[in-house]
């Protein structure tokens, strides 16, 4: 599969920008980086769309914190962390604080690599967490 490169440079370092403008992003890229990988299948739209939905739900992002945790850097760990730890305007409606927290900041670590030009990285990431039997679709 392709890389998600980015097409125009970013003026703002990455390291500087809010967890929730990192974590609005990385929610865009993390669905993209789904829905590319459920594309390539013979599946039906529908169903692929379905499948989609249970892999970027909150609860399946809050699975991919845990596994994430262990293998990521010092640097990509305090990034997930503060996605985390930030105080978002609203929460889902269909799953616990904790899950919510957990998959902003899935989110928040997603956007800062993407924004950081790491893209290679991510695609490392999302693969480790397509292999977890609880994360396949």
């Amino acid at each position: 599969m392709g890389s998600l490169e980015q097409t125009a440079p970013l003026r703002e370092d990455p390291k500087r920008m809010s967890a929730a403008t990192l974590a609005f992003l990385g929610d865009a890229v993390y669905e993209l980086l789904v829905r590319r990988r459920l594309a390539v299948t013979t599946i039906p739209a529908n169903t692929l769309h379905q499948m989609a939905i249970r892999m970027v739900r909150a609860e399946a992002q809050s699975r991919a914190y845990a596994l994430l945790e262990g293998v990521l850097t010092e640097e990509e760990l305090a990034v997930m962390k503060r996605g985390r730890n930030s105080h978002p305007a609203h929460t889902a409606k269909n799953a616990s604080v904790a899950d919510y927290r957990r998959a902003t900041g899935v989110e928040t670590l997603f956007g800062y690599l993407y924004l950081s030009g790491r893209t290679e990285r991510m695609e490392e990431l999302f693969a480790l967490i397509c292999s977890d039997p609880a994360g396949k679709a």
